[in-house]
């Protein structure tokens, strides 16, 4: 039997016709939030690569030398009334403009000028350009806590989706050519072969996207991931810790690197530390610029200011932030704001497996590894896209015409080792919660309310 031929596999399989109605069923609630994540997706790829995400990619004229950083701030800060000073993003490369964090009544806006003349190019509230837009939809769809978890169902019957879709299209005799080369014939057969190919050569791609996804969700990530997955604050040295984690430094979207995000910061105070300034040398914005340079930091990096009296001077370079094309370069650094000595050193290699796989497979879901990542995740955002829309134009044309129903595949009535699929759930339920009680629950409302509602039944059927 072959994917030509899976119509016929419909009709005697009953396992194909169980998987047919759950990708079906999945596919209803999959569909609009694949559609929007890819558009989004692909709006944040392009914005970032071309005008960066805190429009730090405004060109300038390079010049012999530029002006100290403090200069550079207190011209930014002079732009904005009664402002206090809270992060410096260093140029990108010497043609690029400086970016400055400023805090005026409750308010961040960010300051653009030229690091040569100190001229202000631009100011513009943090965070509200159109990346964030894209940002905001396709993190939690803009409804927080309840957007977040919409999107972790999604992402987790997204992997019921591609289970079921891969048991239906794979060759049950035969080669793999029909599997994987699409057959042009006309009608419903060319839109089911176009869908079954090209979803069985996204089909890893897709995983890949889901799990890096999911891992930034609150339940699988958050609970499940990254709370045993995070960087330990014992090889802080035991340098004095604060009550805040490093999550305290995240200003609506993520900002931190998944592995640091629950550790605590250290705090300014005490004599612990390595050398960092020399003796007698005062920790201020040109101070510590000049030590960032000096320890490694080159091209772009954020250096955030201390906040209250134990914060202290955070210097971050992560490609998830768009500072680099490489994750393996990640690094942060924390010192002492009053002594100048450096309490934390963490770079890419002190990552746990998770947090290393976590830093590289989010440089790759973001695409922040330079132009070819770019036009690679565009290429498998369009055909995210395509598979959702051939998916619907095949669930119409096998519709009845003026059925006032869904038109979704039936239930088989007997199957037999049902065991098996009883098992295949309880696996999706341990590995994704979400997905779980979302499965237990339909079936739970199929068997219990829609079979018995003789209106519903029809509607759903």
């Amino acid at each position: 039997m072959t994917p030509a031929s899976s119509d016929a596999a419909s009709k005697s399989n009953p396992f194909y016709r169980a998987a047919w109605r759950w990708h079906f069923y999945a596919g209803l609630y999959v569909i609009p939030f694949f559609m929007m994540l890819a558009v989004t997706g692909m709006a944040m790829l392009w914005i970032a690569f071309l005008d960066g995400r805190d429009g730090e990619r405004m060109p300038v004229v390079p010049q012999d030398a530029a002006l100290a950083v403090s200069v550079q701030a207190d011209a930014a800060v002079a732009a904005i009334p009664n402002g206090v000073l809270k992060q410096y993003v260093a140029p990108r490369a010497e043609d690029r403009a400086a970016v400055f964090r400023v805090d005026a009544d409750g308010t961040a806006t960010m300051v653009a000028l030229d690091p040569y003349t100190a001229a202000v190019i631009a100011e513009y509230p943090r965070r509200s350009g159109w990346y964030d837009f894209a940002n905001n939809l396709h993190s939690n769809i803009m409804l927080g806590v309840t957007g977040d978890r919409m999107l972790e169902i999604a992402a987790s019957l997204g992997m019921v989706l591609i289970a079921t879709g891969l048991y239906m299209w794979w060759p049950r005799k035969g080669g793999m050519r029909a599997a994987l080369v699409p057959s042009f014939k006309r009608g419903r057969s060319l839109w089911k072969s176009l869908h079954g190919v090209l979803g069985i050569w996204l089909s890893f791609f897709l995983v890949f996207f889901l799990i890096s996804g999911l891992a930034w969700a609150g339940i699988w990530g958050g609970k499940m991931m990254q709370a045993w997955s995070q960087f330990p604050a014992e090889k802080w040295d035991n340098v004095p810790l604060s009550d805040d984690t490093h999550a305290s430094m995240n200003h609506g979207p993520k900002e931190v690197p998944w592995a640091l995000e629950q550790t605590p910061m250290p705090a300014s105070g005490s004599d612990a530390g390595v050398t960092g300034l020399k003796a007698g040398v005062t920790a201020d914005i040109d101070s510590i610029d000049a030590l960032a340079r000096t320890i490694g930091f080159d091209g772009r990096y954020q250096l955030n200011l201390p906040s209250g009296d134990a914060g202290v001077w955070t210097l971050s370079r992560d490609s998830m932030s768009n500072d680099t094309t490489n994750p393996m370069a990640d690094r942060t650094t924390h010192i002492d704001q009053y002594t100048g000595k450096i309490l934390a050193d963490v770079r890419f290699a002190d990552y746990s497996w998770a947090g290393k796989a976590m830093a590289v497979g989010i440089a790759l879901h973001m695409g922040t590894l330079g132009l070819w990542s770019v036009l690679a995740n565009t290429v498998i955002c369009l055909s995210v896209l395509f598979l959702c829309v051939s998916g619907i134009i095949m669930w119409w044309m096998r519709r009845p015409s003026g059925a006032g129903r869904l038109a979704a595949p039936s239930m088989p009535a007997h199957m037999p080792f049902w065991q098996g699929a009883v098992l295949v759930g309880l696996v999706v339920s341990l590995a994704f919660p979400l997905a779980g009680l979302t499965l237990i629950t339909v079936l739970v409302l199929d068997l219990l309310v829609l079979s018995k509602i003789p209106a519903l039944k029809r509607a759903f059927s």
